[in-house]
């Protein structure tokens, strides 16, 4: 009796993320169609929305005078400087706390404790104890960046085989081999995840901070054209940060391709 040959499908896909080129820009072109089409058409009012056109010439008008580079400059300055402090204070911790038991005994009830304070709150104090200077925007980005790092980091740690590490130990690999070979690839993909979570942490409480006592930044040219009702700069600045969290995202996408090829 012949056997029926049918060509099985392959069922083993892993949920493995397809790269769908085409769906995100046409999910922003279709928000700025709606938008072009309501304020033509009277649909949305243009006290509160300007037109795409007039956002558009505020900022070449911005660009062209080099007041976006130097207000773009001043932002990104304060958040690499206060998320390089936090992020790698973050992980330092939180290594510690994923190694050592010591360190989980005293230091994670603390950032437990910390985590659930809203950053923004902790502002005014941090112009008391710094100054109302680039110190205190460089701490308030510092400190909302830490516990999300902290906990990125113990996590990733905790997540780790141990197994491998009790095999790397029983061949007397030393300590610094089995955190730099083992541990630290291993939590690779939960610290990048945490660096994304980080990073929009950073520019929310970035526009804070230059909303209270800064000349040059993005936040703060968002709040003077408030003030203002120069809504047409004030749509710009609110897409300029869109922007910079899209570009931070890109940038965190191309890391993650380049050093988690091993997870295939």
């Amino acid at each position: 009796m012949p056997y029926d040959l049918r060509p099985v499908p392959f069922r083993g896909g892993g949920f493995a993320p397809k790269h769908l080129r085409f769906f995100g820009p046409a999910t922003f072109l279709a928000v700025l169609a709606y938008w072009w089409i309501g304020t033509h058409l009277g649909w949305i009012s243009p006290i509160a929305m300007p037109t795409p056109m007039e956002v558009a010439r505020a900022l070449i008008d911005m660009v062209q005078t080099g007041e976006l580079w130097q207000h773009l400059g001043a932002s990104l300055q304060r958040l690499l400087i206060g998320g390089a402090i936090g992020g790698i204070s973050g992980v330092i911790v939180g290594f510690a706390i994923g190694l050592s038991s010591i360190a989980r005994s005293t230091a994670l009830p603390l950032v437990s404790a910390l985590f659930p304070i809203p950053k923004i709150a902790l502002l005014p104090l941090f112009i008391i104890w710094f100054g109302i200077g680039e110190s205190s925007k460089y701490a308030t980005i510092a400190f909302g960046v830490f516990s999300p790092m902290v906990i990125a980091a113990f996590g990733g740690v905790d997540g780790v085989d141990r197994n491998l590490i009790r095999m790397a130990q029983s061949f007397g690999i030393p300590t610094r081999d089995i955190i730099a070979k083992i541990v630290l690839p291993g939590a690779l993909p939960a610290l990048l995840s945490g660096v994304r979570i980080a990073a929009s942490i950073g520019i929310i409480l970035l526009t804070a901070a230059e909303m209270i006592g800064a000349q040059y930044g993005v936040g703060a040219m968002v709040l003077a054209s408030g003030n203002l009702m120069q809504t047409d700069r004030l749509i710009a600045g609110v897409l300029i940060l869109s922007a910079l969290g899209l570009t931070v995202a890109f940038l965190i996408g191309c890391v993650e391709k380049t050093v988690l090829k091993w997870r295939g």
